[in-house]
């Protein structure tokens, strides 16, 4: 039987990371599930919540300084012992309860890489300004890598292990999001995006993002096309 391993990057969410573990528990994937938890030096209490937890099946990677949503996520895979790896944001914006919908191209042997688009369907509740955003780095990787998706950014990402252990990830940063999109289309795998459900989170209730994370995100697509 196959087995899930769910990627956590966290860093401070204390108000949520109880409740997406707990989400995650509740969905039946068909296979046996790992939970790896990578948090980056909370300081809001995250931590000590996480040290609570007590269970075999979620392991804790507690990093020593603050490096970035792609270390993050860099070490999680590297811990991974699944089949399957599937990365979660702990902030709820996106549902565990879609992970059969996502998995079930790769589990039926047709696709090996799922990006589970929050804009396939049109903008839904997200905001004019992340919508532009979001949209404008798709663009850019749709047009210098002449591609056609919709949300390169999406925090569900699923990938066979084979695929993710050729991927050879860099970066620390938020631009871990053009890296694995843009090294995904050089190594000449098929990205299949699927529409999901999306409930943004406002910077009052704790969302991270700013606008100066998009320059760096369009950069690093312009690094990694023009660079080997």
């Amino acid at each position: 039987m196959k087995k899930l391993s769910i990627i956590i990057p966290v860093y401070n969410e204390k108000r949520t990371i109880r409740e997406i573990i707990q989400r995650i528990d509740n969905v039946d994937v068909g296979m046996e599930k790992e939970i790896i938890v990578v948090d980056g030096c909370s300081t809001d209490g995250t931590k000590e919540i996480l040290e609570t937890l007590g269970r075999k099946d979620v392991q804790v990677i507690y990093e020593e300084k603050r490096r970035g949503k792609g270390a993050a996520i860099r070490r999680g895979f590297k811990e991974a012992t699944g089949d399957i790896f599937l990365i979660q944001d702990a902030d709820l914006e996106v549902h565990p309860a879609e992970y059969p919908y996502l998995l079930n191209p790769i589990i039926a042997g047709h696709k090996k890489v799922v990006f589970g688009s929050r804009f396939l369907r049109g903008r839904g509740m997200t905001r004019i300004g992340s919508y532009i955003g979001n949209q404008l780095i798709t663009w850019a990787v749709n047009i210098l890598f002449l591609i056609r998706l919709t949300d390169i950014a999406t925090c569900h990402k699923v990938f066979t292990r084979d695929v993710v252990r050729r991927l050879h990830l860099k970066s620390n940063g938020f631009e871990i999001e053009a890296e694995i999109t843009t090294r995904l289309i050089k190594n000449g795998e098929e990205i299949y995006e699927i529409p999901i459900d999306y409930v943004p989170r406002t910077h009052q209730e704790g969302k991270k993002l700013q606008w100066q994370i998009g320059f760096k995100v369009l950069l690093a697509i312009l690094k990694f096309r023009f660079t080997s």
